[in-house]
């Protein structure tokens, strides 16, 4: 499976992150598919003791290949779950839930933490992944 990678279009994902994404997919058989999420789960993070934030990402099918629409990182604040950092690839900009949507440098430098932090997560194998075909 490929997944596109647009180095024209802001913001970029690191090369390692497509990578560990086709990790995640070399089992999936998504050709009656047009989209596709993965979830990123730490099962025991909560309010109260902490953990991984959930990380979703979405996956749509563009002619003949995969590109990505959204990444996005959730957080507990307080007992409620929202959006801690959401990468929006469809309106090429950055949010983070302490300043709103960033700026093109702000948010490739957030994108740089977001990815190397997720990636060595993965490799921790902290997260449980589940795949929902659309």
């Amino acid at each position: 499976m490929t997944i596109s990678i647009d180095t024209d279009q802001r913001p970029v994902m690191p090369v390692s992150f497509y990578q560990l994404l086709s990790q995640e997919l070399v089992d999936t058989q998504p050709q009656e598919a047009n989209a596709i999420t993965l979830y990123f789960r730490d099962p025991d993070y909560s309010p109260e003791r902490g953990g991984f934030h959930p990380v979703e990402v979405r996956l749509e099918k563009q002619l003949n290949h995969w590109r990505l629409v959204y990444v996005t990182d959730f957080a507990f604040h307080g007992y409620e779950l929202i959006k801690d950092i959401d990468i929006c690839f469809n309106s090429k900009q950055v949010y983070s839930s302490i300043g709103g949507w960033i700026n093109h440098d702000e948010g490739k430098e957030l994108i740089e933490l977001f990815s190397d932090n997720f990636i060595s997560y993965h490799h921790m194998d902290v997260y449980q992944v589940q795949i929902a075909l659309c």
